[in-house]
């Protein structure tokens, strides 16, 4: 080891904390968290595990800014059925594919800007959204009713207009999945996506929105763990020169923080290794390396943090990348100060938000078959039937969703229950004769049993209504109720068209 390198492990160390953005267990920070607060780390990562409420979060991160008042604080708060701040409770606002269906710019920026305002107020100076892959595979088991849609261009100007509308109201805009997540049939939380199709496809559909969010001045991009064999062959888009050097910084012109999603995730962490895939992030180009949603731990941090130093010691990590990285990770510290320097903090009791109510009601779509005449309203109580799909490892297993509630609170009388695949009974409709039937769905086109059921109870209660709370692929039932998305917006809005209550 050279006389130069031994008297810089120190900076080394610190520059290497300063690219982590590690999550951590609590609700309050933990001792090492402030340590590390107080010798480089320069950002952290929050989850739904770490919020109660409104009051708590502030507190939490006027904590972390007592040891480090430039501290980046992210969030991954999509304020759709990706809820980190209502997660007990389902977001107030409705999801990307709901603004997309409803296609108002202005009310996506409006909606965008609400919830910068109130994440401002709470702290949280870097959101992980907006989410800005083209859904263009209807089987996509994760991303789905977290896209703004399934057309390039609606996607690309709701992209913009959200990156606009966050920044506004004063926290940092991260789009993602770098270069597009939704042509794929499998979750990066437990494999390699593999995006197929040449490079024109991608410039017509994966590559328009991030062009569109580079445009509107997002200040941080989001790599996807993703094989794209157009750009690159060998390596995932999150550990490729090619994808983040030669086409994110050099072809879309990107001079913001480009963060990986969480390098723990199976797709890269099982073929490189946990820290080995950090390592290579940053030699690609990445800036900031986001860790936390399973490891989170400070032996977790260590073990990336002195990988990286290794790394640079060995001549595997150029010391001039890693410091460019730190650089980038300042100047968006910099910009985040500075925009909550320019919007004083607003105070925020919690309570659901105006604007995503009304969004979320002018999503719902309703299709009426020749038996659907008459069924809306309901003509009294109805029994509800909701059919529970796997759950979707992004979505929080905690975050609540449905009509049943909702529906209950606005007519008396009510009866619901919940099935998941393996106890589905024979019969689904038992418990509702004589009385108006409710078969309340997520993403019916791609649970084959769910869709076996359904057609059961519609077979014996032709006048049933259903109520699809994802992708709307698959229409069917006299009356077809489409929400775009199975957040508490959503869930309320469908509950008042159902009971005749607006």
């Amino acid at each position: 080891m050279s006389a130069r390198i031994e008297g810089a492990t120190g900076d080394l160390a610190g520059l290497a904390a300063a690219v982590l953005q590690p999550g951590f267990v609590g609700t309050t920070p933990p001792a090492w968290i402030r340590r590390w607060l107080g010798s480089g780390l320069g950002s952290v990562v929050l989850f739904a595990r770490n919020v109660v409420d409104h009051d708590q979060l502030a507190r939490l991160t006027a904590a972390l800014r007592a040891e480090r008042p430039d501290v980046i604080v992210a969030i991954d708060e999509e304020a759709g059925d990706v809820t980190r701040i209502e997660s007990a409770r389902g977001s107030s606002r409705p999801g990307n594919f709901a603004l997309g269906a409803v296609d108002d710019p202005k009310l996506t920026e409006e909606v965008a800007r609400d919830l910068g305002a109130e994440l401002a107020a709470l702290g949280v100076s870097l959101n992980y959204a907006p989410d800005a892959d083209v859904n263009s595979n209807p089987a996509n088991p994760v991303i789905g009713v977290r896209s703004f849609g399934a057309q390039p261009a609606l996607v690309a100007r709701h992209t913009a207009a959200w990156v606009r509308g966050l920044q506004a109201g004063g926290v940092a805009a991260c789009a993602k999945h770098f270069p597009g997540h939704g042509d794929t049939h499998v979750d990066s939380h437990h494999d390699l996506p593999r995006i197929d199709g040449d490079r024109a496809r991608l410039d017509a559909v994966e590559l328009a929105p991030f062009r569109a969010a580079v445009a509107a001045g997002a200040q941080a991009v989001m790599t996807g763990h993703l094989l794209v064999p157009a750009l690159d062959p060998e390596l995932p888009a999150t550990l490729s020169p090619r994808i983040l050097g030669g086409l994110l910084r050099d072809e879309l012109g990107f001079q913001g923080v480009v963060v990986t999603d969480a390098v723990e995730m199976r797709a890269v962490a099982d073929r490189y290794g946990f820290a080995g895939a950090a390592v290579r992030a940053l030699a690609a180009g990445a800036d900031a390396i986001c860790v936390g949603g399973e490891r989170a731990a400070e032996a977790d941090a260590a073990e990336l943090r002195d990988a990286i130093v290794a790394a640079v010691v060995a001549g595997q990590l150029p010391e001039e990348r890693l410091a460019e990285a730190a650089k980038r990770v300042g100047q968006l510290a910099a910009w985040t100060v500075a925009a909550r320097a320019d919007r004083p903090p607003v105070l925020h009791a919690g309570s659901a938000s105006a604007i995503g109510l009304a969004a979320a009601r002018r999503a719902v779509r309703v299709v009426t078959g020749a038996a659907g005449a008459g069924v809306l309203p309901l003509a009294g109580p109805a029994h509800v039937v909701e059919f529970a799909p796997p759950r979707n490892i992004a979505i929080g297993a905690e975050t609540p969703w449905g009509i049943a509630a909702p529906l209950t609170a606005l007519v008396a009388g009510t009866t619901t229950v919940r099935y998941a695949e393996d106890d589905t009974p024979a019969d689904p409709t038992g418990a509702a004769v004589g009385r108006p039937l409710v078969l309340v769905v997520r993403d019916l086109h791609r649970h084959d049993w769910m869709r076996a059921a359904v057609d059961l109870a519609l077979a014996a209660r032709p006048d049933a209504v259903v109520v699809e709370l994802g992708v709307p692929e698959l229409v069917t039932g006299a009356v077809h109720v489409a929400t775009h998305g199975a957040t508490r917006a959503a869930g309320y809005a469908a509950a008042e068209l159902l009971a005749g209550a607006r």
